[in-house]
């Protein structure tokens, strides 16, 4: 079996090339793209197989050239309501498996605009078929080190049905910032839902401590089609406890967490047992509090500067609240 070193994790995670990194496979990769617009910027890169559904949709709400694709409309209501209408047909027809069945969450993701404002929402689950920029929040909960034992971190299994990531390890809460929500309503959120924390311990304790960022190419265990590309922003929280906060599931998401010792979560880092982005959360989390140092790790500059990825897309303005 395979071990991962910190750096293959990175790769794992953000691992559509990087113009800057990778020039030439960037530029072959483009090559086979077409670019999705607004006005003379680009929001994402889309797909041969999506560009081939979209020239079956209704050509009011779309223009396409040999290059490029853009939503039609002249607001942020009308750009939604010809994504959806689009999505909706897809959903009918099963054009792609993210969208139909059980994968269709029935919940909206803003997507942005240059100027950093909501350009237009759409159904999260076909987030990935057009590439566009999504947000989360992932917080990492910890209990400090004692003279007994040493810093444990407490650690959920995924449960094994889910289509996505199934069984894999994650961190201790995590979840997409859907439109309309701030990124600290999100945390509040998926913590008393995923991990049965009570509102009043993160909005008091759970401190912000960053983002990071990656563009990440899917495979099998996300479910779905694979290859499709998905670039995001994560922000980070840390959460400092002491042995009387135990987390519980709190719906189906989560199998069961264990407060792990640090040397075990490395183990399982290094056995690939974590969810992709969750270990490159983790390692961000390792680097803040001095864990990964220059001294212990060879590759430290690259890993820093990889785990906060320049996007070439279009961002948000803080706060996220539409």
């Amino acid at each position: 079996m395979p071990r991962f070193t910190y750096l293959h994790l990175i790769n794992q995670t953000d691992s559509f090339p990087n113009a800057t990194l990778h020039p030439i496979p960037h530029a072959e990769c483009l090559s086979t793209l077409h670019l999705f617009t607004a006005g003379e910027h680009t929001l994402s890169y889309l797909l041969p197989s999506v560009v081939s559904a979209l020239r079956l949709a209704n050509p009011d709400h779309w223009t396409i050239t040999p290059t490029s694709v853009s939503l039609n409309g002249s607001t942020v209501e009308e750009r939604s309501a010809n994504m959806a209408s689009t999505l909706d047909s897809w959903r009918k027809q099963q054009t792609f498996k993210v969208v139909s069945g059980s994968g269709w969450r029935n919940e909206l993701y803003s997507v942005y605009s240059p100027s950093g404002d909501l350009y237009f929402r759409m159904e999260r689950s076909a987030a990935a078929l057009f590439s566009v920029v999504t947000y989360g929040v992932h917080m990492t909960v910890y209990v400090a080190p004692t003279a007994t034992y040493p810093m444990r971190i407490w650690t959920p299994r995924r449960n094994i049905s889910k289509s996505t990531y199934g069984g894999m390890l994650d961190n201790t809460v995590a979840g997409g910032i859907s439109s309309g929500m701030s990124a600290i309503e999100t945390l509040v959120k998926e913590s008393e839902e995923e991990a049965s924390l009570p509102a009043s311990l993160i909005r008091e304790k759970a401190k912000a401590v960053g983002m990071v960022s990656y563009f990440y190419e899917r495979d099998e265990r996300a479910g779905g089609e694979t290859g499709l590309l998905q670039p995001e922003v994560q922000y980070v929280y840390d959460l400092e406890v002491d042995e009387s906060v135990i987390p519980k599931p709190g719906d189906d998401e989560v199998q069961d967490f264990h407060l792990m010792p640090l040397e075990e979560i490395k183990e399982e880092m290094a056995k690939g047992n974590f969810k992709p982005n969750c270990a490159f959360v983790l390692i961000d989390f390792f680097v803040r509090h001095g864990i990964i140092t220059p001294e212990n790790e060879p590759d430290y500059i690259e890993i820093v500067s990889r785990l906060h990825r320049s996007l070439e897309f279009p961002l948000a303005r803080a706060p996220l609240t539409v």
